[in-house]
């Protein structure tokens, strides 16, 4: 009787430990994917097809639980509702790549804002789809994109990280709301780049970023959003960030989308004004 259940305890351990095991053996091309909890099977399958998903595809589900737990602090629980159904495909990609991040049905958060909030977690990459079975908001999908992160990179991003990545991403979509989607995640990643470059030790000198940041970008800030992002800035400085890193990722996002063509020569020049001359060398 005693090996009977000392045999069924093991059984039982090894369904925890196969699936951790193999999301530790994943490589370049495999993908992870995350459903909403709240999903219909019917949904389901629509998803994982549209997605193009393998058979051997990893899957993680995402509950509204934890969409309100990263986001409650930021946005309304009406916005953020009682259903999870946002949903994702990450693609292991090759080292040194960067980001990629591609959305269908998302109306609030663009492709940018996720990748900047993405560069902030510590994310790197990876191709990531982002897709719900009908028009949302898309602040939902980055705590399953995080999620499938953690699992497949045997990595844990520490609680604050998640929430500060949540915070900004809200933060920056709000901001879009005034100044416009593609003037705000530009905004976001200057400063995050001059940020990168030499460390403000004071607001004052936050200010001064933010300020010639935007001049630089034509954008006109209201007082209340500079110091919003003054709050905001302050929270990511005091967290364990390698600003180097999220350097280095900002301009791998840029290669990537200078290189492919995505978006027009103005979306570009409003979004990294950084590469403004390596993308007249590519047309010239």
């Amino acid at each position: 009787m005693k090996w009977n259940k000392m045999l069924a305890l093991f059984m039982i351990s090894l369904l925890f430990i196969m699936p951790i095991q193999a999301f530790a053996d994943m490589a370049e091309g495999d993908v992870i994917v995350t459903l909403g909890e709240n999903l219909s099977e019917e949904q389901k399958n629509m998803l994982l097809a549209e997605m193009k998903a393998p058979k051997d595809a990893a899957i993680i589900t995402v509950s509204n639980e934890e969409e309100h737990k990263y986001l409650g602090n930021y946005i309304s629980k009406a916005l953020i509702g009682t259903r999870a159904i946002s949903s994702s495909a990450v693609t292991i990609a090759k080292q040194g790549s960067g980001l990629e991040v591609e959305t269908k049905n998302i109306n609030w958060v663009t492709d940018e804002m996720y990748i900047n909030a993405l560069i902030t977690a510590g994310v790197k990459d990876a191709k990531i789809y982002i897709t719900a079975p009908a028009n949302v908001s898309g602040t939902a999908a980055l705590t399953g994109i995080i999620k499938a992160y953690e699992i497949s990179a045997e990595k844990t991003i520490p609680e604050e990280v998640k929430q500060a990545a949540n915070e900004e991403m809200v933060e920056t979509a709000k901001l879009g709301d005034s100044v416009g989607n593609e003037n705000a995640a530009a905004l976001i990643a200057k400063i995050k780049e001059e940020i990168a470059k030499n460390s403000p030790e004071t607001d004052a000198e936050l200010r001064t970023i933010i300020e010639n940041a935007a001049k630089e970008l034509g954008i006109t800030l209201t007082e209340q959003e500079i110091l919003s992002l003054i709050d905001l800035f302050n929270k990511l400085k005091e967290l364990d960030i390698d600003w180097n890193q999220v350097g280095e990722q900002l301009n791998q996002a840029k290669d990537k989308i200078s290189e492919e063509g995505q978006g027009f020569l103005e979306s570009l020049k409003r979004f990294f004004v950084s590469v403004i001359d390596a993308v007249k060398a590519f047309f010239s």
